[in-house]
């Protein structure tokens, strides 16, 4: 933990049976290299779920705006979340920026690790494409039994390892190694749906007036744990927050989602997705048809946190396998 000493390292830390959160750690040991998906993805580092953007002082008329940052590594980072962190990165980056995000971003070093088995039943991530590194990182580490082979993607991860003197050359009989686990990887991680990436476009195409939205109009809690787990829901509200001198205060932002009856509602009290099963269906089309459309990229990253969460059990494969049933 040589890096822990110069500034923050986070990583996956046990909670108990099945639970894994992003933490704060000082030793090793307390690390979790095998473990599902956290329940909250790493975006909280560069999202919070609260966040103050100005503090005001109305006596003074003055406003200061705030980033709250720091230097941190997040180590252990799951490809389905580094996917997941990618399509932030376009969506924060496009115009006006926002800074707060950015900059918390560009403060942070991201070390993922490959999943050499799946996680659970509930992850989708080989039909999404993410069970194997594509990106978002500066270093990738691959557990290859006795050692761990490292990819090195940025000058920041190149800095990394020579900063802590840890590594050496890699050697033919290390790059035979992990072709061959990746050769494995082809047999274990198997398209969960059957439903190509190609299809899916065609699909929703057809699939907004389906019978499926209307079961999960019975099944939904509206309870917005599934947006609130997700590692590409970006949405959120802005509150004024006075202190108790009504003199100053401050404005930050927290977490909002499209599950909440009241996130549609417009003036005169209507709402363009009143029924839940709108509201579900509205989520699953910002997951695998609009952002298709605007970035070319699917924001769903196949890390199954919404199905885990679930106190439904709507299960998104099986959501998806039922559309696809319906429209062959």
């Amino acid at each position: 933990m040589a890096l822990a000493k110069e500034q923050k390292v986070l990583a996956p830390v046990s909670k108990g049976y099945k639970s894994f959160v992003f933490e704060e750690v000082t030793d090793a040991k307390n690390i979790s290299l095998k473990y599902i998906p956290t329940i909250l993805p790493p975006k909280k580092y560069f999202m919070p779920q609260y966040e103050t953007l100005v503090e005001y002082d109305i006596t003074s008329e003055k406003a200061r705006a705030v980033v709250e940052s720091c230097a941190m590594v997040i180590f252990g980072v799951h490809t389905c979340d580094l996917a997941g962190i990618q399509c932030l990165n376009m969506v924060f980056a496009e115009k006006p920026k926002d800074a707060n995000y950015l900059i918390k971003k560009s403060k942070a070093a991201i070390i993922g690790i490959e999943c050499n088995e799946y996680c659970d039943e509930y992850a989708s991530c080989t039909m999404m494409g993410n069970h194997l590194p594509d990106g978002g990182y500066d270093l990738f580490f691959t557990d290859l039994g006795d050692y761990f082979i490292v990819a090195i993607h940025t000058q920041l991860g190149d800095d990394l390892v020579t900063k802590t003197g840890l590594f050496t050359d890699v050697q033919p009989e290390h790059l035979k190694a992990l072709k061959e686990l990746r050769e494995k990887k082809k047999k274990i991680f198997k398209n969960e749906v059957g439903l190509d990436k190609k299809e899916i476009e065609n699909l929703f195409d057809k699939s907004f007036k389906s019978k499926v939205w209307d079961d999960l109009d019975n099944r939904c809690l509206a309870c917005g744990n599934c947006t609130n787990v997700c590692p590409t829901c970006y949405c959120f509200d802005v509150v004024d927050e006075p202190n108790f001198d009504l003199k100053t205060g401050r404005r930050y932002r927290a977490w909002d989602s499209c599950q909440n009856e009241p996130f549609a509602k417009v003036a005169g009290g209507e709402s363009f997705r009143e029924k839940r099963g709108w509201r579900q269906r509205h989520r699953y089309y910002r997951k695998f048809k609009y952002p298709l459309t605007k970035y070319s990229k699917f924001f769903c990253t196949g890390c199954g946190r919404c199905s885990r969460t679930c106190m439904a059990q709507i299960n998104l494969k099986e959501t998806l396998s039922f559309l696809k049933e319906e429209n062959k």
